[in-house]
Parts: C-alpha cells; structure tokens; sequence
C-alpha cells in the first residue's frame, strides 16, 4: 500500500514510518518538512497536498498543536489553537482525502489519553481529543467506497517525559514503538469507527 503520513518528523510519525515501512510505500508531508509541505488547518494546502501525492491507500495524521494553561486564564483565541490546528487539521484531511483515497483505503487520526483521562491545565486537549474521537465516530458511517476511518489515543510517550512527566504524575508512559503498532492495526485491519487506546 501507499502510506502517507502526516506529522512524520515527530515522535509518533517517525515510529509509525518505521513500523510501516517494511511492509508498504512510505510518503511523508509536513508544515516544513518531509516529502510534500502541508498546512493542515488551510483546505486549500490540504487539497493540494493530494494532487500533488497521487493516489493513496491510506493517510496518517500523527500531527496538531493544542495551548496547555490554566483554565482560570484560558481565552478563547488560546482555546482556537487546539480547535484550528489538531481537530480541524485532522478533519480537513478527511473532508479532502474521501474523494481521492482509492477504494476502500483508511484514514488513522490522533488523538490522546486525556480525552478519558483529563490532567491539570490540560481542558483544551481534552475538549479536542474528545470531538476528534466523536468525529470518527460519526465519519464512519458515512464514508463511501469502503473507505475507514479509526483513531489512535496514546498515553504520554517514554520519549516525551522530560518535556510532559510532570503533567502526567502517575501515568505509566508507552513507547512511541508500541503506539506505532496501534496504526499498523488501523491501517491494516478491517474495523472502522474504532478509537485505539494505548493506554
């Protein structure tokens, strides 16, 4: 299969691209870099990125940026961060990628462990975690051609402790490598709808 990953210079997309890679063709894009540039909260950018790919089996979003703060000094621009960026990113992506992906090819979407498990200064992720895990949800349903659609909810990643340890005081990290086969379960498997907890 033809994979485009999105996000694939970070932690999670490098772990997806290397779980994948052995066993289908790997396209990369990101805002600066990898194979195709992409600016996933513009459609137009989004739309773009497909004619430019050609052809795909599958689209992985390990990609979006939320704002962490106190809620008592939240304000909505911060709040638009989240909502712009990783929900509606993602479902650009989505909302283009329906009538270009080949029959019966998948999305995989991202999400995270605190939209079940919210932390301090954390309302933003949540709220944004949660509609993505409710648009899957209700995206497939709809999609035609066969097409699927799933989400991966990680938990903080081994590799992002010394960044996020402290906002997740009893959480038992996962290594990007074990959240990787949870895409490879999406992109290679049948169901449809699902959120994959890796928790």
């Amino acid at each position: 299969m033809k994979v485009l990953v999105i996000g694939a210079s970070g932690t999670i997309g490098r772990a997806v691209a290397a779980e994948l890679a052995p066993r289908h063709t790997i396209v990369t894009a990101g805002r600066s870099s990898g194979d195709f540039r992409v600016d996933v909260t513009d459609l137009a950018s989004v739309q773009r990125l497909f004619r430019e790919t050609g052809p795909l089996d599958a689209v992985i979003a390990t990609t979006g940026s939320l704002h962490f703060g106190p809620l008592g000094e939240f304000t909505p621009e911060q709040y638009a961060i989240g909502l712009n960026d990783k929900l509606m990113g993602q479902v650009n992506l989505v909302i283009a990628g329906q009538h270009v992906l080949n029959d019966g090819g998948s999305f995989t979407l991202t999400s995270g462990i605190v939209s079940d498990e919210p932390i301090r200064y954390g309302s933003s992720a949540s709220m944004v975690n949660a509609a993505i895990e409710g648009f899957v949800r209700g995206a497939a349903i709809e999609l035609p051609r066969g097409l699927r659609i799933n989400v991966v909810s990680p938990n903080v990643l081994v590799e992002s402790l010394d960044g996020y340890g402290p906002y997740f005081r009893g959480f038992e990290a996962v290594p990007a490598a074990r959240v990787a086969l949870a895409y490879s379960k999406s992109v290679e498997g049948l169901q449809t709808g699902r959120v994959y907890p890796v928790h």
